[in-house]
């Protein structure tokens, strides 16, 4: 593999892996305030929450809610390049097959997991009960199928 073509194909999993972050990122936006909105819940509060988990002294601020959504989508977008930057180097056969997104879809279980057993726990404890559990789960495998989409249209795309 040539130079340019090694870099040809890291700024196109740079671009599938913004796109895929910003589209799970999304889904998970629109879940969790479908979900609040039923139970009667704040939506905005989750925003916040995750505001004071990366900056404490914020999580009380006025702009609170709009950079939580600003940090989720941030960490969205870095997580689904993250993602294609490992997928499509590691496994690049497996480009748009159901077997990409099942290791898509379990790496975000794992990243679920990750968060809402050991970092948030440490990090910010209220965060994880405001939403329950199996419905932040939901989020974060809406996320894999949201990112996944985007994966399989790139490859079908390029095919």
């Amino acid at each position: 593999m040539t130079l340019s073509t090694q870099r040809s194909t890291v700024s196109k999993a740079l671009w599938i892996g913004a796109v895929a972050g910003l589209a799970g990122g999304l889904a998970e936006i629109v879940w969790i305030s479908g979900f609040m909105s039923v139970v009667g819940g704040d939506a905005a509060r989750v925003a916040s929450e995750v505001t004071a988990t990366v900056a404490p002294s914020l999580g009380a601020a006025s702009g609170a809610v709009a950079l939580g959504l600003v940090v989720h989508m941030g960490l969205a977008l870095g997580l689904g390049v993250l993602v294609a930057m490992i997928l499509r180097s590691a496994f690049p056969r497996l480009a748009g097959t159901f077997t990409e997104a099942g290791i898509l879809v379990l790496a975000l279980a794992g990243v679920w997991a990750t968060n809402f057993f050991v970092v948030l726990p440490m990090m910010n404890p209220a965060f994880v009960h405001i939403v329950p559990l199996p419905v932040s789960f939901v989020s974060k495998i809406l996320f894999g199928v949201s990112a996944a989409a985007v994966f399989w249209f790139s490859a079908r795309r390029r095919a």
